[in-house]
């Protein structure tokens, strides 16, 4: 077994920690980049024994000593700088809004001031009911400054040139805003669970079996991220818990084949399918499914006379048949005319 050690986990974050201590780690993979101008892709990495809690098929719960390969990757280190400087410069926006609503208060004693500063120190306020959390990009730091404003006259008419303007003490917010950089050497790190030992498989070998997990289970998970794939479900007993999950898994599984199926169908016989961008002899379960959206039956009756129509059929979707073994004749076009009210099809 090899498999993604999630950040959920407290081990994680205590053997990144290791490996930054380490002078050096070794390289395990170097492969080239992408393009001409693109450096190389490295993978350097050690494996590490700790004793973590492990839960049987029974429920029972014993420390036992599992391997752990704590990996460094140039190439996802970049990708998550990128998503950084994304994240940071959404977040910007909302600090800038945050500025501003902070400015325009105004607190008529220091106690007030305090108790705001208090509120406002280092979390994002909360919106539309929501929890206020912590700046993740930014450092947001508070001042208090003693100020005063005009207000307006208490009696109408026009002031005298010798009155002086009618004004009042209090106090009010500067904000200082820093954008947090982001630690290179706190990005592009992997750490991977196995119970292969080290005299049976390298290091760089437990890496490969794990980059070569194309059509897994476990990296279609990311599917599940989609708010449209499924709903939310509010439930409290560890049983139907434990089903969902069993389902969830199931599905994705079924999906995983279907990708399989279909680009060792394509590399075989050297074809090609419509793609996100273009034909492509790789595509994802997802891109399989939605090319039959478009296909439509239609029936309808004309007298005792039952007509049937199958509409949108590409040769893509005859050839999809044949590479998942499903019988291509549910698509044929036209299809006959049926007589009679009670005619299934398939």
């Amino acid at each position: 077994m090899v498999t993604l050690v999630p950040r959920t986990c407290a081990i994680r974050p205590e053997l990144e920690a290791w490996a930054r201590q380490q002078p050096a780690l070794p390289l395990l993979v170097e492969k080239p980049g992408r393009t001409k101008a693109e450096e190389p892709r490295r993978w350097h990495g050690q494996s590490v024994l700790r004793r973590v809690e492990v839960e049987d098929s029974e429920g029972r719960v014993a420390l036992e000593e599992l391997r752990f390969v704590v990996v460094h990757s140039s190439q996802l280190a970049q990708q998550h700088a990128q998503a950084y400087a994304g994240a940071q410069g959404k977040e910007a926006d909302a600090v800038a809004d945050h500025v501003r609503r902070v400015h325009a208060r105004w607190f008529a004693c220091l106690a007030d001031a305090d108790a705001a500063v208090a509120e406002y120190k280092d979390r994002h306020p909360g919106r539309r009911g929501r929890r206020s959390h912590p700046w993740r990009y930014h450092a947001v730091r508070y001042h208090i400054v003693a100020d005063t404003r005009r207000t307006r006259r208490a009696r109408r008419g026009r002031p005298a040139k010798t009155d002086p303007p009618s004004t009042e003490s209090g106090y009010r917010l500067e904000v200082e805003v820093e954008a947090l950089a982001n630690l290179e050497e706190e990005s592009g790190w992997t750490v991977l669970a196995t119970t292969v030992r080290a005299e049976a498989g390298t290091d760089a070998e437990i890496l490969k079996v794990y980059q070569d997990q194309n059509t897994t289970v476990e990296s279609s998970f990311c599917w599940i991220k989609n708010p449209a794939a499924i709903s939310p479900v509010w439930l409290e007993k560890p049983e139907r818990i434990a089903a969902l999950a069993m389902l969830t898994v199931l599905g994705l599984l079924v999906s995983s084949i279907i990708q399989r199926q279909v680009r060792l169908y394509l590399r075989t016989h050297d074809q090609q399918i419509p793609g996100n961008k273009g034909a492509t002899a790789t595509p994802t379960a997802a891109v399989v499914l939605s090319l039959f959206a478009q296909v439509a039956l239609v029936q309808f009756l004309i007298g005792e006379q039952e007509v049937e129509q199958v509409y949108g059929v590409q040769p893509h979707h005859l050839l999809l048949c044949d590479a998942l073994g499903l019988d291509s004749s549910w698509y044929a076009v036209p299809s006959a005319q049926k007589y009679g009210r009670d005619i299934q099809t398939p």
